[in-house]
Parts: structure tokens; C-alpha cells; sequence
């Protein structure tokens, strides 16, 4: 795919990036497939798949409590628990506003451990990575933000969530649909969204603007992006995914090239 091409024009010294079908084909890459990169928040959606494996084998229930008073394990998924972004001190009512929070995510870190006996990285290892032969991809930190990974793997993680094998896909389209819908909040990076919505551990693009996806994106497009200068997007649409990894901290750069990035892959797609 030439639009993967782009990526040479950034001003990052390594990058690297795929495209893969909804059955799994890898459509065009370009960059190191196998250079790892520390992911930062897209993190978050490994944890979150983690946690989605974790309700299917009954380890973890959505509406069990988890975080503040009237919290729960569905609300921290949805960024809606209302702890601070990296401390756990509560600023909102759980369910009255979007207020993203790497601690909410360490918090189902724990009540998983908790509930299994298992370190959160191990049962992320064995229950995903592992089976999808991720070989490359560990998770050394946070659940919110302390994974490394390549694009190789990450491709893999991609066809998972277009045509699941180790979730219901039932669960998986709960997830990638609006949690609490309505809520406002801000979208690190891009502003206050009057809706910045959500689902179990996805961002969903909706309509927000601005946005880190092209301006011709679904609105069913869900994924996220890390501050590592790293981001992942499934568009149901377009039967596609992307993924891309780069070695310098999101900004401004960041901010300009990945919607163009998107919106050329999105016109090669669909020319195909």
C-alpha cells in the first residue's frame, strides 16, 4: 500500500506500520515489522482485551464493584469511575463524566490479580499473547501504559479484533460500542469533546473534533493512540485496521500527520 509510504516523510527517526483486513490478511507494511517500541497507552487496549477474556471465564463480572464508592469494573473500562488521570483521588461522581485515567486501569490490574491469584502481566501473556503467538510482546509496567510490542505483533492483535477467536464476539462488539453515552470530557492531546465517548477500554471516534483519525473515518472506528507517538485503529467500514509505532513522544507533529496517514489509507482501501 503506497499510503503506508507516508510514514517516511515524519519527522521520527523509527517507524514502522501495517494495514490488516478483517480476515486477518496483512494489506501492505512498511518500517522494522519487528523493531520494538514501548506502546505507552495503547496499552490499554491489550489490558482491555485481557479484561474482556477475564469476563468470559468468570474471573471478573462488569457490574462488580471496582474503584470508588459506586464504581465498577464496567466503569473503569469506560474512564468513567471518576478517579484523577494518575492518581487515585476521585474528582467526579463514578458515571457522571469521561475522565481518562491510567490509575483506573491499574486498579483492574489489581482487582484481577485479586480475583485469579495471577500477576495481571502473566494472565495477559497466557490468556493473549500466547495464544496469538505475540511472542514479541510483553507487558513490563503498568496495565495502563507499560507494554512494549512491534508491529508484527501488533498485526496480530488487529485480526483479533476484527474476528475474534479468544472473546465472544458478542463481547467484543459491547466493547466497541458506546459505554455511558454522553458523557463530556477531555481527549488527551485533542481537547474537551462535548461527547467524549467511550467503550470497555476503546476509544470511539464517533464524531469527535479533533481527532487523532482521518476526517473520513467511521464513526464506528474504535482503537487508541499512546503517547509513545504509537496508535491502533479498527474501522468496521472499511474492514480494516492500522497500526503504527514511532520512536518520538506524541505532539504537534503527531497531531497533524496521523489524520492525513489515516485518511490516505482510508482512499487506498476503498479503491482497491
Amino acid at each position: 500500500m503506497n499510503s503506508l509510504q507516508k510514514i517516511d516523510s515524519w519527522p521520527v527517526d523509527n517507524a514502522a506500520a501495517a494495514v490488516v483486513s478483517a480476515d486477518g490478511e496483512v494489506l501492505g507494511t512498511a518500517g522494522d515489522q519487528d523493531r520494538r517500541f514501548p506502546l505507552a497507552s495503547v496499552t490499554k487496549l491489550l489490558s482491555a482485551y485481557t479484561v474482556l477474556i477475564a469476563l468470559d471465564e468468570g474471573a471478573l463480572e462488569l457490574d462488580q464493584p471496582a474503584g470508588p464508592e459506586g464504581s465498577t469494573v464496567r466503569h473503569l473500562l469506560a474512564h468513567s469511575g471518576g478517579y484523577d488521570f494518575g492518581e487515585r483521588t476521585v474528582r467526579y461522581t463514578p458515571g457522571t463524566r469521561r475522565l481518562y485515567s491510567n490509575a483506573g486501569f491499574e486498579v483492574l490490574g489489581e482487582k484481577l490479580e485479586e480475583a485469579t491469584g495471577i500477576a495481571f502481566a502473566e494472565y495477559m501473556r497466557e490468556g493473549l499473547l500466547v495464544p496469538l503467538g505475540m511472542a514479541a510482546t510483553a507487558l513490563e509496567g503498568s496495565p495502563a501504559a507499560g507494554a512494549v510490542s512491534t508491529v508484527a505483533d501488533l498485526s496480530r492483535f488487529a485480526a483479533e479484533l476484527q474476528s475474534p477467536v479468544l472473546t465472544d464476539p458478542g463481547r467484543l462488539e459491547e466493547a466497541s460500542q458506546v459505554v455511558f453515552p454522553g458523557l463530556a470530557g477531555v481527549l488527551p492531546g485533542f481537547g474537551r469533546q462535548k461527547e467524549n465517548d467511550w467503550g470497555l477500554g476503546f476509544e470511539i471516534r464517533d464524531h469527535k473534533s479533533p481527532h487523532w483519525t482521518g476526517t473520513n473515518s467511521s464513526p464506528k472506528t474504535f482503537g487508541h493512540f499512546g503517547q509513545s507517538g504509537t496508535f491502533l485503529w479498527v474501522d468496521p467500514d472499511a474492514q480494516a485496521a492500522a497500526v503504527c509505532l514511532t520512536d518520538r513522544d506524541f505532539g504537534p507533529w503527531a497531531a497533524e500527520a496521523w489524520p492525513p496517514f489515516t485518511d490516505a489509507v482510508l482512499a487506498e482501501l476503498a479503491g482497491r
